[in-house]
C-alpha cells in the first residue's frame, strides 16, 4: 500500500455520506478474536508473535472477503508512517507502539482494516459514514464467518469467545459511534449526557478510542462490556440510545441559533477567519476552530464550504499527515506553520 498517496486522499467515512452525518461522523464496530492453541499476545515471545503473523497475513490475503485488501507489516514502518495509520483510524496507538511481528490489512475505502497481533491475535474493524451500524454488522458478520472458515478460535461454550482484556470476553465485539457535539458542549449540557450513558454502561472516550481526550467537540461512545449479551442486543442498544442523543443535539442546536444567532454567528465567522489568514497554528487550536465551522455550516451559517472538506481537514492538519504531505519531518513550531499554510490553500485557495 502507497502511504503517500494515502495521505493525500479521504476514506468513505469521512465523505460525510451516511445518515445522521451532520452530527453521527461514523460508525464502527470492531471484533476481537484470537487463534486457539497460541498464547495472547502479551504472553507470546518474538518467534510466537512472527509465527502468528504469518499464519494470520498469509491467510487472510488468500481468503474470498468481500473487499480487496493490502497488507502492511507494521513493524517494519517509519514512526511516522504509524502515526499516519493511526490517525486514519486504520489502527490503534496501542498496535501502532507496541513491539514484535504485526500487521494491518486495509481496504481500499479504509472500510474495513484487520489488525494482527494487536491486544489480540486478531482484530476486525469496519468502518462507515454516519450513523450505520447495520451496515457494519452485516460487512464484519460476513468477514468474520470467512475467516473462520480457515482458522480455528479460542472460543469457549459457556464463556463464548476468549479475549486478552476480560471485558471484551463474550462476543468480543465493541460497537462504537464517532458523534460531533459542539452545542451540548458550549452549554455545557454535555455532562448530563456523559451521566446517563454511564448508567446504562455505555463509556465515553476522544477522537482517537481508549486512552484519547475529546477534540474538536468528537465523542465515541460504545458498549463497555460483551459477556452475557448477544452482538444483535449490543447493537440495539447503541442503536436506541444515540438517536436520543442526536435530538438533544439538534435541539440545542436550534435554541442557540434561535437565542443567541448573533453571538454564534460571530463565534462561527471568527473561527473561519483565523482557519483562513492564520500564520502559525496549533493542533489542538485547529480542531477548536473546525468544529465551530462545522457547526456553523450544518446550521446554514457558512454557505461556501462542505462538511466533507471539513472532515477531511479534521485528519488531514494532524502532524504526521502534515509531514507526510510535506515529505518531510517538522518540528513542532514548524508543523504549526505548515498546518496554517494549509489551511489558507484549502480554504482560501491561495497559498
Amino acid at each position: 500500500m502507497d502511504l503517500d498517496a494515502l495521505s493525500r486522499r479521504s476514506g468513505e467515512w469521512l465523505r460525510g455520506t451516511g445518515p445522521e452525518s451532520d452530527i453521527v461522523v461514523s460508525s464502527r464496530i470492531r471484533l476481537a478474536r484470537n487463534l486457539a492453541k497460541y498464547p495472547f499476545v502479551a504472553r507470546a515471545d518474538d518467534a510466537l508473535k512472527s509465527e502468528i503473523e504469518e499464519l494470520l497475513h498469509t491467510t487472510l490475503l488468500k481468503l474470498p472477503l468481500p473487499k480487496r485488501l493490502d497488507y502492511v507489516k507494521v513493524d517494519q514502518l517509519e514512526s511516522l508512517d504509524r502515526q499516519l495509520l493511526v490517525e486514519r483510524q486504520l489502527i490503534s496507538r496501542e498496535h501502532a507502539e507496541s513491539e514484535g511481528a504485526r500487521g494491518v490489512c486495509i481496504s481500499d475505502e479504509e472500510n474495513v482494516s484487520l489488525m494482527v497481533n494487536e491486544e489480540d491475535h486478531l482484530r476486525i474493524q469496519v468502518l462507515h459514514s454516519g450513523f450505520s451500524l447495520d451496515e457494519c454488522w452485516r460487512e464484519i458478520s460476513e468477514i468474520d464467518d470467512i475467516i473462520e472458515e480457515s482458522v480455528t478460535y479460542a472460543f469457549s461454550e459457556r464463556l463464548g469467545y476468549l479475549t486478552a482484556c476480560p471485558t471484551n470476553v463474550g462476543t468480543g465485539i465493541r460497537v462504537s459511534v464517532m458523534l460531533h457535539l459542539p452545542a451540548l458542549v458550549v452549554t455545557k449540557e454535555i455532562h448530563k449526557v456523559f451521566g446517563a450513558l454511564q448508567k446504562i454502561n455505555l463509556t465515553v472516550r476522544g477522537l482517537y478510542g481508549e486512552g484519547s481526550q475529546a477534540m474538536g467537540d468528537f465523542y465515541q461512545i460504545s458498549n463497555q462490556v460483551t459477556l452475557g449479551k448477544s452482538e444483535e442486543q449490543l447493537i440495539d442498544n447503541l442503536k436506541a440510545v444515540v438517536p436520543n442523543i442526536i435530538n438533544y443535539e439538534r435541539r440545542v442546536r436550534e435554541a442557540l441559533i434561535k437565542d443567541r444567532r448573533q453571538e454564534l454567528h460571530d463565534q462561527v465567522s471568527r473561527a473561519y477567519g483565523i482557519l483562513r489568514n492564520a500564520q502559525t497554528i496549533s493542533s489542538e487550536e485547529t480542531m477548536h476552530l473546525l468544529s465551530s465551522v462545522r457547526l456553523g455550516i450544518n446550521l446554514g451559517l457558512i454557505d461556501d464550504l462542505e462538511i466533507p472538506t471539513i472532515n477531511e481537514l479534521f485528519i488531514h492538519t494532524q502532524p504526521a499527515h502534515l509531514q507526510k504531505l510535506q515529505k518531510r519531518h517538522l518540528e513542532s513550531a514548524e508543523r504549526n506553520v505548515a498546518r496554517a499554510r494549509f489551511l489558507r490553500h484549502r480554504l482560501s485557495g491561495r497559498s
